[in-house]
């Protein structure tokens, strides 16, 4: 169907509908898709900047939908890249889809998703940035929630996948695994943890009548946007069905990182602790005050807790401009917001507020793996308190005391101890050379030699190191261990991916297993190994894992013509006899 460009519109030689945003809304031709009449049932709005590569996928998860009477409309915040040609052409494949381009770029998602919302034709809307997907069933599990009853908006499951991994998982499952109808976020006000506007189908109606829409010029506008449709909405349906796919890419170069990836920027605090001071302004202002101190839970558990895994790298200049930004909001949170978290989390957050940045790197490092401080010290009174001295403040008393932790009580298998690599050094062949650190806090361990091993397991065949921790003091112990990984046996098609070691005491019959933190830097040692069981040849690199909690990262890829020839061959034999024609094969080849 050809599209007569509105007056006001960008003309193009092809029948794509194209429009700036000096169009009016007004003056547009209907499309609707073949066998269909009337305005579409759902308009998709899906935003784009600089983002050609993938804007046809995104767009081509919306073209097949199993709902097919719906409106795509392409919101382009003025890319500077191929996206302009690259959006025409799927307009012209398609009459359903409109191409829109914003006379300037907003740099930010608020003001895309609102163009396209002034123009949109449908009752009902929906958001998908260029980078994710809609899985096919998404618009019309969401249709048929609001079809069922009348609600505000509907929202369903969102399914992560890590692009560099591959590996799936659901966002904030717990809140979306059971599907219902709430009267208002009142009846579940831990949904505001689900933030996300793109994981919700809302009534055109309902945003007009409170005239909602994305804040403009602000980073993490999804917060403020979903808080703002929580506290409004009367009511509104969770199906558990996934409604839209995530694509995470957490180790993105600089320039390709998302916002909510960018977290080395002192701005993107800002930005992140702007927003929650405007979320607190309408939770007072439209009164539903009683929702802050889960919405205060909420910013420590996700929003801090996502800076606090970084902030082990971070050195003291940075930390210093971190806490000057987050410790006015983070004075200003409800003690019960506090009081919930896991104290691992709290005493990093003490720490900042007490500006003892060695200290907090120290904390951050292992965060949710059980690992120990290095010291612990006890009062009067037997309380006993993270760090080596019993902390002045009350505040500090409280947000320190590890006393319920009953470290010098606990099981042996869930005691609590630090294990640190204090030195790399590269040794013959595939080897390299750790000097190991343990420090027990709690004094567990007997004095004298102890029993330990390192655990590495490649494709899921262990590889065992016994050495020995010696006593240098009380509570802390040494030793140094080689670690050959020409010893390894990965399986025999290969292992392609990464692995981390972990430490294993043994006391009186007893096994303890602990992460193991690795320098934070240090030049990464290749080798290439040909193993001597028949495996495929590996190039098997030792390296920093480089984020949190900064183990120890062995990294094999499979390499040669076994790799490149019986690999993808062995992978999919499931009989031993197969298997053991192409381990000769192998072996031929090598």
């Amino acid at each position: 169907m050809t599209r007569t460009p509105p007056t006001g519109a960008t003309d193009t030689t092809s029948p794509a509908r194209t429009l700036s945003t000096a169009s009016p809304a007004g003056t547009r031709g209907t499309a609707s898709p073949p066998g269909t009449t009337g305005p579409p049932d759902v308009t998709v709005t899906v935003i784009v900047h600089d983002d050609a590569a993938r804007l046809p996928r995104a767009v081509a998860s919306v073209r097949r939908q199993t709902h097919a009477n719906l409106e795509i409309v392409i919101s382009d915040d003025h890319s500077t890249d191929d996206t302009p040609r690259v959006a025409r052409a799927l307009a012209a494949a398609d009459p359903r889809i409109i191409y829109l381009r914003l006379d300037e770029n907003s740099g930010g998602c608020g003001t895309p998703r609102n163009r396209g919302l002034e123009i949109a034709r449908a009752p009902y809307l929906m958001f998908l940035d260029s980078d994710d997907e809609l899985p096919e069933r998404a618009v019309e599990v969401l249709l048929s929630a609001h079809r069922a009853r009348e609600i505000d908006f509907a929202m369903g499951a969102v399914r992560r996948v890590r692009v560099d991994t591959g590996r799936r998982s659901t966002w904030m499952e717990h809140l979306v695994a059971e599907g219902r109808t709430l009267d208002g976020i009142e009846d579940d006000p831990r949904l505001l943890f689900e933030h996300l506007a793109t994981s919700k189908m809302y009534s055109r109606a309902f945003l007009d009548r409170h005239s909602l829409r994305f804040p403009e010029d602000i980073h993490y506008e999804d917060q403020l946007f979903s808080a703002q449709a929580y506290c409004l909405a009367k009511a509104f349906t969770v199906v558990p069905d996934p409604v839209y796919l995530w694509y995470i890419a957490p180790y993105a170069a600089a320039g390709a990182a998302s916002i909510s990836n960018q977290r080395d920027r002192l701005s993107n605090v800002a930005d992140r602790v702007h927003v929650q001071r405007l979320i607190d302004a309408f939770l007072a202002e439209s009164g539903h005050e009683s929702l802050r101190e889960e919405k205060d839970f909420k910013f420590l558990k996700h929003d801090f807790r996502m800076y606090a895994g970084d902030l082990p790298y971070r050195d003291d200049a940075w930390l210093a401009a971190f806490a000057d930004v987050v410790n006015p909001y983070l004075d200003t949170l409800s003690e019960g917001a506090y009081a919930r978290l896991p104290r691992a989390e709290r005493i990093v957050l003490e720490l900042l507020r007490d500006r003892r940045f060695g200290d907090v790197r120290q904390a951050a490092r292992g965060l949710g793996h059980g690992v120990a401080p290095r010291w612990t010290a006890t009062d009067a009174e037997g309380r006993t308190y993270w760090g080596a001295e019993v902390p002045r403040s009350g505040r500090a008393r409280r947000e320190l005391d590890l006393t319920a932790l009953e470290l010098d009580v606990r099981p042996f298998a869930g005691a609590r101890f630090r294990h640190e690599i204090t030195d790399v050094v590269r040794g013959a062949g595939a080897s390299v050379d750790l000097a190991v650190r343990t420090y027990d806090p709690a004094l567990r361990l007997p004095v004298g030699p102890q029993r330990a091993a390192l655990l590495l397991a490649p494709g899921g065949r262990r590889l065992t190191v016994p050495f020995r921790l010696s006593p240098v003091r009380p509570g802390v112990f040494e030793g140094r261990v080689r670690l050959d990984l020409a010893t390894a046996r990965p399986p025999l098609q290969g292992f392609a991916g990464l692995r981390h070691p972990v430490l294993r005491l043994r006391h009186q019959g007893q096994f303890h297993t602990g992460l193991l933190l690795g320098p934070l830097g240090f030049p990464a040692l290749t080798a290439r190994v040909p193993y001597r069981s028949g495996a495929t040849p590996h190039r098997v690199t030792v390296e920093p894992e480089g984020h949190a909690p900064g183990r120890l990262q062995v990294r094999w890829e499979p390499v040669g013509v076994t790799a490149r020839l019986i690999r993808p061959v062995v992978r999919g034999l499931a009989r031993p006899r197969l298997k053991r024609a192409a381990r000769l094969a192998a072996s031929v080849l090598r």
